[in-house]
């Protein structure tokens, strides 16, 4: 028991990862209907542009200096990415049968993957991402590195912001008129295309912004990293109700704390010592995943913020 505060603090770092990713794929489900499962990789493109911004800056320069700057070029290319592959990729599908863009969504998936594998410097292994320097803070009996807080501030202050722009700006709302009915919301004189747009471009700076987290919480960045964090989002979107924006960050830092708490509990259950440690966690989530699902088969949240506007 000793070592729940820490457990609990790494699940929600974990989680709070999870759930900035899992944004991107649950406003674009909201709105259009489309699983995209290149979103994976458009977190593992911000990762590299947060790096190159990195490696121009000049040397013994602040690393909480530069921060800001890595999650700028971080967001611009996710969201050039991300918006790229909605106008050439998606929007010629819209009217096709859903097999069709999802097809499509793995394809580019592999092909962004592919793409920094082989025209990205020195990509083909992973490459060392910065990392803040000094001793570990001690809060509420847990450790926390200081490369964590990162993600523990901007997690919540993004979703605030997210919040409050769907909420109260014209934006926001034609985004809420667009996922309840599309075609009325064309009637009404909204742009959908370029709400759809607006969905894409906002999923895509989330996970940039998570893909410095996570360079800066594990020190290295590759260009496999987004299969499988992009699963994990996307579990993490269907747990928490696939559509709601809160509930893929509710759906995030449940699947992260139970992670967590498998890796460090489940070897002391009796009989189940084989199958606790970090090689189960995987499973283990979509153990839950299974579990949440038949008893719940919306998610934890369920409808879309949209239907309560």
């Amino acid at each position: 028991m000793n070592e729940l505060p820490q457990q609990l603090a790494n699940g929600l770092i974990l989680g709070a990862m999870y759930g900035l990713i899992a944004v991107g794929y649950t406003m674009v489900y909201g709105i259009i209907q489309l699983i995209n499962f290149a979103h994976g990789e458009i977190f593992m493109i911000g990762g590299f542009g947060a790096l190159t911004v990195y490696l121009w800056m000049p040397a013994g320069v602040s690393l909480l200096a530069i921060i800001p700057l890595m999650i700028a070029g971080g967001v611009l290319c996710s969201v050039a990415i991300g918006t790229a592959a909605e106008r050439f990729a998606y929007r010629p599908l819209r009217g096709a049968p859903r097999l069709a863009p999802l097809i499509t969504a793995i394809g580019l998936s592999l092909a962004l993957q592919q793409a920094i594998w082989m025209w990205y410097p020195n990509a083909k292994k992973d490459r060392s991402f910065p990392q803040f320097k000094g001793e570990a803070l001690d809060i509420l009996g847990a450790h926390i590195q200081r490369g964590d807080l990162f993600v523990l501030i901007t997690a919540p202050i993004c979703m605030l912001a997210l919040g409050l722009f769907v909420s109260k700006t014209r934006l926001g709302r034609g985004m809420q008129a667009t996922s309840q009915d599309p075609d009325t919301a064309k009637l009404m004189g909204i742009n959908t295309d370029r709400i759809i747009v607006m969905a894409f471009a906002i999923g895509a700076a989330f996970a940039a912004i998570a893909a410095v987290a996570y360079g800066l919480k594990q020190g290295q960045i590759g260009f496999k990293m987004g299969f499988l964090m992009g699963l994990k989002a996307f579990t993490a979107a269907v747990l928490g109700g696939i559509g709601n924006i809160y509930g893929a960050m509710l759906g995030g830092i449940v699947l992260g704390i139970a992670e967590s708490l498998a890796i460090g509990y489940m070897s002391e259950v009796p009989g189940m010592n084989l199958f606790g440690g970090g090689a189960w966690k995987d499973v283990w989530a979509f153990v839950l995943l299974i579990v949440v699902l038949l008893i719940r088969p919306q998610g934890l949240l369920g409808e879309r913020v949209a239907d309560r506007a």
